[in-house]
C-alpha cells in the first residue's frame, strides 16, 4: 500500500499515512487532530551503485554488450 506525506497547517507537522491509491486525494487528520493539512509531493528514491570509472572500450575486450541508442540513433 503507498505511503502519502502530509503537512498539517495548523501545528506544522509532518506525517505520513498508509492508504490506498483511491483514497490519496481524501482529507487527513494530523495525529494532534487537526484536519488543515496538505498533501505533499513525494518523490521516488531508487537504490543502486554507480561506478565513476568510464566503461570499458571494445577493443580492450571489456563486453557489455548490445549497443544502445545514441540521441536517436543506434550505435553499434
Amino acid at each position: 500500500m503507498p505511503r502519502y506525506e502530509y503537512r498539517c497547517r495548523s501545528c506544522g507537522d509532518t506525517f505520513e499515512l498508509s492508504r490506498p491509491m483511491a483514497e490519496s486525494a481524501a482529507p487527513a487528520k494530523c495525529p494532534a487532530g487537526h484536519e488543515d493539512t496538505v498533501k505533499l509531493l513525494s518523490t521516488v528514491a531508487v537504490g543502486g551503485t554507480a561506478s565513476a570509472s568510464a566503461p570499458a572500450s571494445r577493443e580492450s575486450g571489456g563486453g557489455g554488450g548490445g549497443g544502445g541508442c545514441c540521441g536517436g540513433g543506434c550505435c553499434g
